[in-house]
């Protein structure tokens, strides 16, 4: 039963570091627990496209185009502060900025978003939206749901991947990441594999495979530049694969419905 609880105060911990929902306090708080949390990512990802994927079927009910689309991401938008899509832009201005790995850093800290930051997060945002834009209600909700919840675990593989480097003391994760074992890695991928096993035929390989090709290039690339991950680099891994996916969901679906 405290096993159960602390699973519970983990989760808890996911909630509030990912989110703006309202949680309660956590008991008996430990360092590490942002760094434990990383195994219930992929479920918060999960509640978040849950709500995105209602707001879409929901909208879809009224409306056709674009503006359901737009509706749910600026649901997901809202409950989670941004807190992704911060870190793609600190993460293009930072790469595309810096000439050294010390000035690159030091971008990515500043809060102002510059040239790259907003090309990148304009245009991922377009992007997503004009993918779901292409899908009908029940299949545009399941690629919602399962893109928040593969994207969360493609930044917990990275954080087992890659050496952080970011500051502890004035960076977003606090305090400095733990190594993550591969129990919890494993943990995280299945949650984050749970909606692909309820997949519609046809659609899943290539929307994996377009995600992973993207979130390997940003990992492979801050490897490059950087030397490892910061928090906003994750940010930037999750938002690029969730963006592969719903293409690869939309390109499947034109494939596969063309008469």
């Amino acid at each position: 039963m405290k096993r159960l609880s602390h699973q519970f105060q983990l989760f808890l911990c996911a909630v509030q570091f990912l989110t703006r929902i309202p949680t309660p306090a956590l008991r008996d708080f430990q360092p590490d627990w942002i760094s434990r949390s990383a195994r219930y990512f992929p479920l918060v990802g999960l509640l978040v496209g849950g709500v995105c994927a209602a707001v879409f079927w929901a909208a879809s009910l009224v409306w056709s185009g674009w503006l359901p689309a737009l509706l749910a991401i600026a649901a997901g938008v809202l409950i989670t502060g941004a807190f992704h899509e911060d870190g793609l832009a600190d993460t293009a201005d930072g790469l595309g900025g810096g000439t050294t790995i010390a000035k690159r850093l030091t971008i990515m800290k500043d809060s102002r978003i510059g040239t790259y930051g907003a090309l990148a997060l304009g245009l991922t945002l377009a992007l997503k939206a004009g993918a779901l834009a292409t899908l009908p209600a029940g299949l545009g909700a399941w690629t919602l749901v399962a893109a928040h919840g593969a994207g969360r675990g493609a930044s917990v593989l990275a954080m087992r991947a890659l050496p952080y480097v970011g500051d502890a003391k004035a960076g977003k994760w606090k305090p400095s990441p733990a190594d993550l074992s591969l129990a919890e890695v494993l943990t995280a991928l299945a949650v984050a594999g749970l909606p692909l096993a309820l997949s519609p035929g046809g659609v899943v390989g290539l929307a994996v495979l377009m995600g992973a090709i993207l979130a390997l290039a940003m990992a492979m690339l801050a490897r490059r530049l950087l030397g490892g991950y910061t928090g906003d680099v994750l940010g930037a891994v999750e938002q690029v694969f969730e963006l592969g996916f719903i293409l690869g969901v939309s390109a499947s679906f034109a494939l596969f419905s063309t008469p």
